[in-house]
């Protein structure tokens, strides 16, 4: 009798459907930290080399420029690391969120990460569309306003208004909600009926597509710029390379953000399985 139950349990564990879940599951986890590390090498990386820039540019109208793009390396590494980590932990725990959260406090705090560190890049990327638009089209005005302590100013104005977008759900007593994988937290974006969640959403990705929007016109303007200009001594051959990587650098990161946020900035899963537009 002992020996048929025990062989019923240990068949029921090596079930097809048991193994199949535990290796997913693992191939999951797998994914999270080999994101995670590389997200964190990568642009570890890039900030040793943007910070040895930036002190020898600091006197520089390319000072502003590597200031900002610092900023958003740095933004970008924590935010691997935190939601990364998150991550990680409710995997660990086997997505069972009523065990470990009882009171929503790290699904909050897990939606309101993703928020700041989704809307972050965005910004910051538009700041460095603008602020190169400027040096290249208005270098005298760039000169004179677009100081250190002014870029430093500006640095600290998107997180900040990062961290209001990301707290206004909370300050409106409104929650976040685990998705569908229960794997993240984020805005409420299934069975919306309460106009506020729609609110928030609408804000988010309003805010996106207009950054996105943003860093492409002033690309745009600069890239053209650039292609007209025919300047002939070298010194405004050697500053006109100099624009051009940075434009180059532009247009990579602008790339990267439509490829990765567009489609879900554009539309989200609605109760009835469709796609609404969010701006």
């Amino acid at each position: 009798m002992n020996n048929s139950t025990e062989g019923t349990s240990y068949s029921g564990l090596l079930s097809p459907s048991n193994t199949t879940d535990l290796r997913d599951f693992k191939i999951s986890v797998l994914f999270s930290i080999v994101f995670m590390t590389v997200g964190i090498t990568s642009n570890s990386l890039a900030i040793v080399i943007l910070l040895k820039a930036y002190q020898r540019f600091r006197k520089k109208s390319k000072a502003s420029f590597l200031l900002f793009a610092s900023g958003l390396v740095f933004t970008d590494l924590f935010g691997h690391l935190i939601n990364g980590t998150i991550a990680i932990f409710v995997y660990a725990s086997n997505r069972e969120w009523s065990k470990f959260d009882h009171a929503n406090v790290l699904c909050s705090i897990f939606g309101m990460c993703m928020v700041f560190f989704g809307l972050c890049p965005l910004l910051l990327g538009s700041v460095m569309a603008v602020e190169r638009c400027i040096g290249v089209t208005e270098p005298i005005f760039h000169s004179t306003k677009m100081t250190s302590r002014h870029a430093k100013m500006i640095l600290a104005f998107v997180w900040l208004f990062a961290i209001l977008v990301a707290l206004l759900p909370i300050a409106t007593l409104r929650s976040y909600h685990i998705q569908a994988s229960k794997t993240w937290c984020f805005l409420k974006t299934e069975q919306i009926e309460d106009w506020m969640d729609q609110f928030h959403l609408l804000i988010f990705s309003c805010l996106g597509l207009l950054s996105l929007a943003i860093s492409f016109v002033c690309n745009a303007m600069t890239g053209i710029t650039l292609i007209r200009s025919k300047l002939k001594s070298q010194q405004h051959r050697k500053g006109r390379s100099h624009h051009l990587e940075m434009i180059i650098q532009l247009l990579a990161i602008m790339c990267v953000s439509c490829i990765c946020w567009t489609p879900f900035l554009v539309s989200f899963p609605t109760h009835k399985g469709t796609l609404w537009l969010a701006c």
